[in-house]
């Protein structure tokens, strides 16, 4: 039984309702010695406590998109293949735009919280050794014959950690809030691509490239990047490109950006953070040398050329704000930082802080992308 389907969460209420009727209907039938009597009621109290903690985890997890599934849920899933060195660029030494294209077959989203539009495939990286489903969401004007000689820009977004590939739509609502923005022309039409972030159970990858244990930086800024320009009429350019992310994947967004101004052109980060350690159990956060590596303000500070990128940063007071200073303060032309402050009593560090984000944020990356 799918742990975010329907049946579940209708099993979890009935169960719950169960745990409700025992004891009305059996607290004082019980029978035999006083112990065994105690101890039947304590079972029955004890199955009301754990079927309510069931309900409202599948209520919670539901509403946020923390796990898509069982092997998500207990930490066992393994999207890794192989994990090779691949050097300072994540290529192993290929030239990606000389590659071979590969296609790749889409067929509309399973689960349909995702509003309409969205399609889904399960896609092996050819460089990066990993495997997962990528979501997509195609602009309005995709299928309109006036635009059939365009390609359009493309943001890669991505969850926390945990978190689903599918909470950008299920959750923060991205399509059902942009498609009639798009339609009045209020922000650019974008392809709007989803990519499994969660790759080694339990375990944050900080979307980095660690051989012998995952490389992350690949999956997301080569090969998934380069099935997409395969499949869809989207811009190959790094102009034509951005990556955005909350919490645990704003992290990534910011470091993404920052590390690839060939691949991104505007990064967004909402809720996140700079040094690895934000999140203890990413692998970056394991030692010292992955820290200063993989510390998107680090990578500012430490580059001989600025890149030319544009950064979009928010996040309250202790939750992302000082880090998007720190950002804006290290940064050189041609790299801009944009920090927007969220108040104190907004809602934390939560979806829906972040859902209400998304129409200034595609604003601003209107004016960072080039058509």
């Amino acid at each position: 039984m799918s742990l975010t389907g329907t049946p579940f969460l209708l099993t979890t209420v009935a169960l719950v309702v169960v745990a409700l009727v025992l004891p009305l209907a059996l607290w004082g039938r019980i029978g035999g010695p006083k112990p065994l009597r105690h101890a039947a009621r304590l079972l029955m109290l004890l199955f009301a406590q754990v079927t309510a903690i069931a309900m409202v985890f599948v209520i919670v997890n539901n509403a946020n998109g923390l796990f898509d599934n069982w092997d998500d849920l207990l930490g066992t899933g393994d999207h890794v293949r192989t994990a090779a060195d691949l050097g300072p660029d994540g290529t192993g030494g290929k030239k990606v735009d000389e590659e071979p294209r590969h296609p790749q077959k889409f067929t509309p989203a399973s689960d349909k919280r995702m509003g309409p539009g969205v399609q889904e495939t399960q896609f092996k990286g050819h460089i990066s050794g990993v495997e997962g489903e990528v979501y997509v969401w195609l602009p309005p004007q995709y299928d309109d014959p006036a635009y059939k000689d365009k390609k359009f820009p493309v943001v890669e977004v991505l969850p926390g950690f945990p978190g689903s590939a599918k909470a950008w739509f299920g959750t923060l609502e991205v399509n059902t809030q942009l498609k009639p923005m798009m339609e009045k022309g209020e922000v650019e039409p974008f392809i709007i691509v989803a990519p499994r972030t969660t790759l080694l159970g339990d375990t944050d990858t900080g979307c980095a490239n660690i051989p012998g244990k995952v490389n992350a930086d690949t999956w997301l800024s080569v090969d998934v990047r380069k099935m997409v320009t395969d499949t869809f009429r989207a811009q190959e350019k790094p102009d034509g490109w951005a990556v955005a992310g909350y919490s645990a994947g704003a992290h990534c967004a910011a470091k993404l950006a920052v590390a690839h101004p060939d691949r991104y052109r505007a990064g967004v980060s909402l809720s996140g953070y700079n040094d690895p350690v934000g999140e203890p159990s990413s692998l970056t956060a394991k030692s010292p040398e992955l820290r200063e590596e993989n510390n998107p303000l680090k990578m500012l500070q430490r580059a001989k050329t600025p890149p030319h990128v544009a950064l979009f940063v928010s996040g309250a007071e202790g939750d992302g704000y000082q880090g998007g200073v720190a950002l804006k303060q290290a940064a050189k032309p041609p790299t801009t930082v944009q920090v927007t402050k969220v108040p104190a009593g907004a809602g934390g560090h939560g979806t829906a802080v972040w859902k209400r984000q998304v129409p200034d944020v595609f604003k601003w990356l209107t004016q960072q992308i080039k058509p």
